[in-house]
């Protein structure tokens, strides 16, 4: 293991602390499935031998295996071959947030769902209706919506992430500028009154800036483990979503919270 400078000493007094670095790194790696060294070593300000350093011990862990000048998620090609998204926690909040969700969506609307474990519960749950126009940046969900008759599914262009079995990128921002829909099923790594969406990577914020500008409605999908919790990277304040799916698991002060900065609070129990 490579002795810590000097320079590293004090880039911990600006940079994240280790282990919090550590596990914000594996959270980008699960959302990309792969970076480069120089890339994470500008986005947490630390030097490329620190990142070195944190590959090489959360390699040592399992979770990851290093490659020249990167690093990858380990179980990717199961996930591609069994259609399995990564965060398969607080399933049981998710499917109540995916029962509500759907049961906002009537026959004949068109409808954006974006990637995640949340917005797959809804897509499972829309099976039942008639008429729908969807656009998804997931292949799962692509695949889940496609096989009802009576709907036209749309996919955007672009590159394909394997952790989230979906597509990103510019083809995708561009594809998103020429659509309107009546509503988004948006999800997010974590939701604060103060600092808003966060995600654990920069890849999709302009998609999902986008997504948010063809949509008339915005419904954010978040179980309550997400509610006060902040990651990497900022899409926005709370102003750019109308709505919150959420469980029961939010506390009615913190509900209160959110409705007076003007979301609407709706809890699946």
């Amino acid at each position: 293991m490579e002795a810590k400078t000097e320079s590293d000493a004090s880039e911990s007094m600006v940079g994240l602390l280790s282990e919090p670095r550590r596990r914000r790194i594996l959270e980008w790696l699960e959302e990309e499935g792969s970076a480069r060294v120089r890339e994470l070593a500008t986005a947490f300000h630390v030097s490329e031998a620190t990142i070195r350093q944190d590959l090489e011990r959360l390699e040592n862990e399992g979770f990851i295996t290093r490659e020249h000048g990167g690093a990858y998620l380990n179980p990717v090609s199961r996930q591609i071959g069994t259609m399995t998204l990564h965060h398969q926690e607080n399933m049981d909040k998710k499917r109540r947030i995916g029962a509500l969700a759907a049961s906002l969506v009537k026959d004949g609307e068109t409808l954006i769902l974006d990637a995640g474990t949340t917005t797959t519960e809804i897509a499972m749950r829309l099976t039942t209706r008639r008429d729908l126009t969807l656009i998804t940046n997931a292949l799962n969900i692509a695949i889940i919506l496609g096989s009802v008759p009576t709907f036209a599914v749309h996919m955007p262009g672009g590159q394909f992430k394997s952790p989230t079995l979906s597509l990103s990128g510019d083809k995708s921002v561009e594809y998103f500028n020429n659509i309107f829909a009546g509503k988004l099923f948006l999800a997010t790594a974590g939701v604060d009154l103060e600092a808003g969406l966060t995600y654990p990577s920069f890849a999709d914020l302009q998609l999902k800036e986008a997504m948010i500008k063809a949509a008339a409605h915005v419904y954010l999908v978040a179980d309550s483990t997400k509610i006060g919790k902040s990651s990497f990277t900022r899409l926005g304040s709370l102003d750019v979503v109308h709505s919150l799916i959420t469980d029961d698991g939010i506390s009615d002060a913190v509900a209160k919270e959110f409705e007076k900065r003007g979301l609407e609070v709706l809890v699946a129990t």
